[in-house]
């Protein structure tokens, strides 16, 4: 089995997990293969030992790959979506962050992980992405112009606040007059959008949500949508630009930029372990179900 395996950066912390992961793929006689730049930076660990070995590295993945296993945090896999992209190669994450909605195998649960994996013991959890496209178009959009978690657009170098002229299926919906607008998937309705009030999704469904961010008309309401809706933003303000990012990507538009946003053509391939479920993480991350009354 030829698996890729990624991560942003080499953190202490993720040692143990990294050198665990290593060692049961290399039991299981699996073909590792190093995202380079996180290659270069696990390399000199003395601990993990990582050079004496004769690992492979890669920069672009292709359909020769059958499984990604990610090591960090959500945001580890929302980049880790940037080199899948089409290719349909499922992504399972190993949890050396924080919060971890995406990142589910914990660091006391790899080696069990791995198994089941390795032995077929899973589901997959296909995840809708958003697409981007901008009239006239922008050249820093035109290679990463989707997103798993959400796109959204925000005010920039000022303090006042913008206004995003919406539309759905070219009919007129609102302006918000916010700080920005959040456009999720049910994927990431528990990331940016539930920060800012926005409802949690399951997974399977096939919605978009709109969320303001601190919206100054009081009655804007965050909105869900079905996922075939084509979006339409306007944004105005005092500055000539504004900020739109995709998951963690960063991009500036001018004022007269319209934002055409719609499902992306393809999905994303997540693996869930068989003992694992959304409403279990909900659960454990939520802390839902921890009042002492339950």
């Amino acid at each position: 089995m030829k698996i890729a395996v990624f991560g942003q950066f080499y953190n202490k912390n993720a040692e143990v997990s990294i050198g665990t992961l290593i060692e049961i793929l290399k039991q299981k006689k699996a073909s590792i293969v190093f995202q380079e730049d996180f290659y270069t930076s696990i390399v000199n660990s003395v601990n993990l030992n990582v050079e004496n070995n004769d690992f492979e590295t890669f920069n672009k993945l292709d359909n020769s790959f059958e499984l990604l296993i990610s090591i960090g945090g959500d945001g580890t896999i929302l980049r880790a979506i940037t080199l899948v992209k089409d290719l349909e190669i499922p992504i399972v994450g190993i949890n050396t962050g924080r919060l971890g909605f995406l990142a589910t195998i914990q660091k006391d649960k790899i080696e069990d992980a791995i198994n089941s994996i390795l032995k077929g013991e899973y589901h997959i959890s296909e995840r809708n992405l958003l697409s981007i496209k901008t009239i006239p178009e922008n050249k820093d959009l035109l290679d990463l112009d989707f997103a798993l978690n959400e796109i959204a657009v925000s005010r920039k170098n000022t303090t006042s606040m913008i206004t995003v002229e919406t539309s759905l299926n070219d009919e007129y919906l609102t302006s918000y007059w916010a700080d920005g607008l959040i456009v999720s998937t049910p994927t990431g309705s528990t990331g940016y959008s539930l920060s800012c009030g926005g409802p949690v999704i399951m997974p399977e469904a096939d919605n978009i949500v709109l969320t303001p961010i601190a919206p100054h008309n009081l009655n804007a309401r965050p909105l869900v949508i079905s996922s075939d809706t084509e979006i339409k933003l306007k944004v105005s303000g005092r500055e000539d630009n504004y900020l739109v990012s995709l998951d963690s990507r960063i991009a500036t538009l001018d004022n007269n930029t319209t934002i055409i946003i719609k499902k992306a053509s393809f999905k994303i391939k997540m693996i869930e372990l068989e003992d694992e479920s959304f409403l279990d993480t909900l659960r454990k991350k939520l802390l839902w179900g921890e009042d002492k009354r339950n």
